[in-house]
């Protein structure tokens, strides 16, 4: 598993999967589902993309976690990623 994250700054950080976990869990909060289908996204996704897309390498860029969790979301629960991505757009509006 990744020992490190680099953030945008170009700063890095120690990998923390539980930071993935509470963005989904935010994200997810914000979109009408039932607590066990939000449960099940945030299990499902977290479990893809701490296994499959961190482990093997040391470090890895946050903007590669962001597009990886939006990629699981897509597939499995649309409605999250597209309550992510107009989240994002709001907080880069002037």
């Amino acid at each position: 598993m990744a020992k490190e994250v680099i953030k945008k700054d170009g700063t890095k950080e120690p990998f923390d999967a539980g930071k993935i976990r509470n963005a989904i869990v935010a994200t997810v909060a914000s979109v009408a589902l039932s607590e066990e289908r939000k449960n099940e996204v945030v299990e499902q996704v977290v479990s893809k993309v701490t296994q499959t897309i961190v482990e093997g390498k040391d470090e890895i860029p946050t903007s590669e976690i962001k597009e990886n969790i939006l990629s699981e979301l897509d597939s499995i629960e649309p409605s999250v990623s597209a309550a992510w991505r107009k989240y994002e757009q709001e907080k880069q509006a002037p």
